[in-house]
């Protein structure tokens, strides 16, 4: 079994990620790519450069730097980096004197992780919190999210996990019910709207979700909320039909945010979602009504 992945974050006393106080360990590596992604680092699973060129000298020493030749400067002075050829080994951040080349993601061993999470075993014990995995997908690293999530229960932590859903029927059977909480992404209720924002069907998701509901799983599922893609109150009527077909009584929305707009730059990506409102829960009352009416207990 795999005792070492790559993670991009670990984040202290959480109170969004599961119940209680938590510590939230998030993986690299999404098979989704959705239009608004909070979090773009996550979805390369390997190592990956991030630029700002805001520090940048635009003396190009990076390039000169990488063994790979993996970077080059554009006639703007702006480093793009081919991460095709990229292996994450690092000289082009450690030699650069402005820092503007800096990297997302860094091998972790289970053990390291565990003892990170266990500083804040008190805080679990008197909060009824616990442990989060999340990323990226949760079980994109399934050999070391299967450790790890092991090496926590032998601790007596409680485990949660952040997912899209999106693997396998056989991964996702086999590190589902070692959770005590899946908090289980629901984007859409249609594939080929799933398609269109995400860049993948549904089908193999809502097996996975119904899979959970049936062996009896603690699941929480969780919408999105975004302008353009599921916000009408069709798409919400959808969705509450959906989860009480499947047999769910509860659902949390999760409203829309701009929170990683910066991150797209960093990484010289274009953001679909550039300019687009956030969303806050007075804004969505008539969506919530939707759930409500349809029997489901739905709070943000």
């Amino acid at each position: 079994m795999e005792r070492t992945g790559i993670i991009f974050n670990v984040q202290k006393f959480s109170i969004h990620d599961g119940p209680g106080v938590r510590t939230t360990v998030f993986l690299k590596g999404c098979p989704l790519r959705c239009r608004w992604c909070a979090n773009p680092e996550s979805q390369m699973e390997r190592v990956q450069i991030v630029y700002d060129e805001r520090k940048c000298l635009h003396c190009g020493k990076c390039v000169r730097a990488c063994p790979e030749k993996a970077l080059a400067m554009d006639q703007e002075g702006r480093i793009r980096v081919d991460f095709s050829r990229c292996v994450g080994c690092l000289t082009c951040t450690e030699g650069c004197p402005g820092r503007a080349l800096t990297h997302e993601g860094e091998r972790k061993s289970v053990e390291e992780i565990v003892a990170l999470c266990m500083q804040d075993a008190a805080f679990y014990e008197e909060s009824g919190g616990g442990v989060t995995i999340s990323g990226g997908e949760g079980m994109a690293q399934p050999a070391f999210t299967e450790a790890l999530v092991g090496a926590l229960r032998e601790k007596g932590i409680h485990t949660a996990i952040e997912t899209t859903g999106a693997v396998s029927a056989e991964v996702f059977q086999r590190l589902a019910p070692l959770f005590d909480l899946l908090l289980f992404d629901v984007k859409h209720h249609d594939p080929v709207r799933h398609r269109e924002g995400t860049g993948v069907r549904n089908e193999e998701i809502l097996e996975n979700l119904a899979w959970a509901r049936q062996q009896g799983l603690t699941v929480l599922p969780r919408v999105p909320v975004i302008p353009g893609f599921n916000s009408a109150l069709e798409d919400a009527g959808g969705l509450a039909a959906l989860l009480n077909r499947l047999g769910f009584r509860q659902v949390q929305l999760l409203p829309f945010h701009q929170m990683g707009e910066r991150k797209y730059e960093l990484l010289n990506r274009d953001y679909a979602m550039k300019g687009v409102r956030a969303l806050h829960p007075e804004d969505l009352a008539p969506y919530r009504q939707v759930f409500l009416d349809a029997g489901l207990d739905c709070f943000f």
